[in-house]
């Protein structure tokens, strides 16, 4: 109980929040680029800016101990239990409908590919510096 105290403050619950969402940012854009050159296929999105969005609002409407709130569109829900439900949406069309029925570009997929892996090892080295500061802290070290 002690330690739920601790670690549940706004900055850790954004950070748990956007690494769960990087996560699943990560395989709905591998399954991307896994399925390029598929016929048909079309690409699945879940928007990062959408997502950056609810996080600000649900950080400014958070009160007390209560669970941070993210809810983005369709894409980002947060269940009554608290729990972060995600679900990608297909990727509109963007100028151009390849010969094949795909709407994937595979530099754009890299693009967000990379972008997406340095947001997620950001939020990582922050997450890890606040548990790094509560280990001091409990140890009584400067």
């Amino acid at each position: 109980m002690f330690i739920s105290t601790l670690t549940g403050g706004t900055s850790t619950q954004a950070l748990e929040a956007t690494l769960r969402f990087n996560h699943h940012r990560l395989k709905t854009l591998a399954e991307n680029i896994a399925n390029f050159g598929t016929p048909g296929y079309r690409a699945k999105q879940l928007d990062a800016g959408a997502f950056r969005k609810a996080l600000r609002t649900a950080m400014d409407e958070r009160r007390g101990g209560a669970a941070l709130a993210v809810n983005s569109g369709r894409e980002v829900r947060t269940d009554a239990a608290g729990r972060m439900r995600i679900r990608p949406s297909q990727a509109p069309v963007e100028n151009i409908l390849f010969h094949d029925g795909t709407n994937a570009s595979l530099e754009s997929q890299m693009s967000q590919l990379a972008q997406t892996g340095l947001t997620q090892r950001l939020a990582t080295d922050l997450l890890k510096d606040e548990f790094d500061g509560l280990r001091k802290a409990i140890r009584g070290q400067a």
